[in-house]
């Protein structure tokens, strides 16, 4: 046999032994912990605990925030317990004391032999629940690893809601060999199971909501859309615009597509510029490895000295490339439902994004922005239609702006999320 498929063999193994332990530790904690009767939430006063896998900088990330944020102005008392929270990659409010951030797990290992994420995550994910479990919450919220739920359930007896950004099942596209299909087979069944026993389940968008009933045929649960918020509170930076300034914000992951801004950039004047920021963590390999790839993609095409990568970039600075950009360019394909064309809304910034997945539920095409097929040439002759109108750019900026506060602001997700937290628990 060989090394490769040694390897892979022992991947498999691995997995369905891990598995098996977290059931075993499962049951042992049913049938030996004593259930301790939770006291009873003070009056209007949820103890609600979020459990998230790695609270860095991302959409997923500014969700969680922005739901603990919501929760606590009303009068909650919440925490976000992760396994791993960097004070040099993470958004300010996790930061700066505002929000509780509890850290456990962080000692079991992201990755094995370079691979295994998913096993990984779901590992470090009980670890998160179980420490969770320990302050006696009245509602557990898990998001995106779906192995916290049962552990939680069990382990506090606590309602537990699910947020599902996107089913993991369906981000390994790649299951040609029949030893990876092996090894993901348990790590499927365990994220259907696992999001079946979830209180409530939802999910961000109606695009999400149509994937998840394809991708879980067996579970009878009917998610509920709720869109992730933006706080309208945070000042909009005022900068003036510059007419040649493009912006794209997203991390330095391949499926982000970010190469087809650079592409579109080589078709338009030498004066355009385009900056890439975004979520980087240099403990990733492929944040690396894409960072590089941008660069030598930039080189190739003959514009590099008319792209810059912004890295890991702080809130502040993001609101100043925002408020100065002539427009965004949003290019994930199939995105979940995506964040950053809303922040560019509330900024007054026309977005430009591909036509699927979530934009089309935010972006409005010819209205806020424009909704396009991911091809470079296509982009290009959109963006010069808007570089070329700073009348039609401004009247694009203000509807989306309108468009944020009517649909997607903060204080309408926490009302319906406080509604949502208080009904699983008197159903209980």
């Amino acid at each position: 046999m060989s090394l490769l498929c040694k390897k892979a063999l022992h991947r498999c193994q691995l997995t369905w032994l891990l598995l098996a332990a977290a059931a075993a530790a499962m049951l042992l904690i049913r049938l030996v912990r004593r259930r301790r009767r939770r006291p009873k939430p003070r009056q209007g006063k949820l103890r609600v605990a979020f459990a998230h896998p790695d609270l860095g900088i991302g959409g997923a990330e500014r969700l969680v925030v922005d739901a603990a944020l919501g929760l606590r102005g009303r009068g909650h008392d919440v925490t976000i317990y992760t396994a791993r929270h960097d004070p040099r990659r993470c958004f300010d409010e996790t930061r700066d004391g505002t929000l509780r951030v509890v850290v456990a797990g962080d000692w079991l290992p992201k990755r094995i032999l370079g691979r295994c994420y998913a096993l990984c995550a779901s590992v470090r994910m009980v670890a998160v629940a179980l420490r969770a479990a320990r302050d006696g919450p009245d509602v557990v919220v898990v998001d995106q690893v779906a192995t916290a739920v049962p552990v939680a359930r069990a382990a506090c007896a606590a309602p537990v809601v699910f947020y599902c950004h996107y089913p993991d099942k369906l981000l390994c596209v790649n299951r040609q060999n029949p030893l990876t299909r092996l090894y993901r087979a348990p790590l499927d069944w365990g994220e259907e199971t696992c999001t079946g026993l979830a209180d409530v389940v939802l999910v961000n968008s109606r695009f999400t909501a149509g994937v998840f009933r394809r991708a879980f045929p067996r579970l009878a649960v009917a998610p509920e859309v709720l869109y992730p918020p933006l706080s309208l509170d945070a000042e909009v930076a005022e900068a003036p615009r510059d007419a040649a300034l493009l912006l794209s914000i997203n991390r330095f992951e391949r499926k982000k597509n970010l190469g087809l801004a650079v592409e579109a950039l080589a078709l338009l004047p030498p004066r355009v510029r385009l900056v890439l920021a975004g979520g980087y963590d240099p403990d990733l390999p492929e944040n690396v490895e894409h960072a590089r790839e941008l660069e030598e993609l930039a080189a190739r095409l003959g514009v590099a000295d008319r792209v810059t990568q912004r890295r890991s970039v702080s809130g502040d600075e993001k609101a100043r490339l925002l408020a100065r950009c002539a427009c965004l360019l949003y290019t994930p394909e199939n995105e979940h439902f995506g964040i950053v064309p809303l922040e560019a809304m509330h900024a007054r910034t026309p977005v430009v994004a591909v036509d699927s997945g979530g934009p089309r539920e935010s972006v409005v095409d010819g209205v806020t922005g424009r909704l396009l097929a991911p091809d470079p040439q296509t982009w290009a002759r959109a963006v010069a239609d808007l570089l070329g109108d700073a009348a039609g750019r401004r009247a694009m900026g203000e509807r989306g702006r309108e468009r944020v506060r009517d649909l997607f602001s903060l204080d309408a997700f926490a009302d319906r999320l406080e509604r949502i937290c208080v009904g699983v628990l008197t159903r209980r």
